[in-house]
């Protein structure tokens, strides 16, 4: 009976990950019913319930699998959508604005500016968190210290300032791995303040980044990685979600904590080094 539970449990795995060829052994049934002393009818009836079990785990996951199917195939269309449908009319909007600006001179187009930049931020944002789900391209040799120096020059921090303490290389997808640095960047001048020092730090496992801002408040380490959260009335809140996803993604693990400075600390552990 164990060894059959064992077979079943094995192959219930084997269908949810995808492999519908899987079967329970005949040779491992016949020694069910070999090694029984109830009457042979309750034997089949058993095998029968068991089988049906079976059967109905494997639709639920089978149509689970299509549901995610279609969930996947909507969200690109989202993303096409806003892609298209929304960066076209943004675009117009700046170009108009411009022209404003060289005809006139009022105080007034800088919040529509703003406003602008924002709405560009959120797209972005989107697009990103659209097509995060997917996995990691290729992975290749990536010199983390050079590629943390180029992610802090796409960063709007010119009072900030970074330290980079570590020079390694890693296994990675380099445009993955920067959507990743440059989200923790951001999130620290966001929060710490435009003068925030940020360090990049090497670990047994990984890496990390911290600054020395004022931390994540008390209770709401928790939430951080959730999309739409944020402790900033400017922010989106995706940035961090985006960390999250990236690092997920290969198979990384990403944990935050407190600084020594008592900022926030972001550890990225689980990497793959590369001589």
């Amino acid at each position: 009976m164990e060894r059959l539970l064992d077979q079943l449990t094995a192959t219930l795995s084997a269908v949810k990950e995808g492999d519908y060829s899987a079967r329970v052994s005949h040779d491992v049934a016949g020694d069910f019913l070999d090694g029984t002393d109830v009457e042979p009818i309750e034997q089949v009836n058993e095998l029968a319930r068991m089988r049906q079990r079976l059967q109905a785990q494997v639709r639920e996951a089978t149509e689970a699998k299509r549901r995610l199917e279609r969930q996947n195939e909507r969200l690109e269309e989202f993303a096409g959508v806003v892609s298209h449908d929304l960066r076209n009319p943004l675009n117009v909007a700046k170009g108009r604005l411009d022209l404003a600006r060289s005809e006139c001179d009022t105080h007034h187009l800088d919040p529509a500016e703003r406003a602008l930049d924002r709405m560009t931020t959120l797209i972005d944002s989107l697009l990103t968190l659209a097509r995060e789900g997917e996995p990691v391209g290729e992975t290749e040799r990536v010199d983390l210290g050079t590629l943390t120096a180029r992610c802090w020059q796409n960063v709007d921090a010119s009072d900030a300032e970074v330290r980079i303490e570590l020079d390694r290389a890693i296994r990675a997808d380099p445009n993955r791995l920067q959507q990743l640095l440059e989200n923790l960047y951001r999130n620290a001048v966001e929060h710490g303040g435009p003068t925030v020092t940020v360090t990049v730090a090497e670990l047994d496992e990984g890496f990390s980044v911290e600054d020395d801002g004022p931390g994540i408040p008390e209770g709401e380490v928790e939430d951080v990685f959730d999309a739409g959260y944020s402790t900033d009335k400017d922010g989106t809140g995706f940035g961090l979600n985006i960390v999250r996803q990236v690092a997920e993604a290969h198979g990384w693990t990403v944990d935050v904590t407190e600084s020594a400075a008592g900022g926030a600390r972001f550890e990225i552990t689980g990497v793959e080094f590369a001589e």
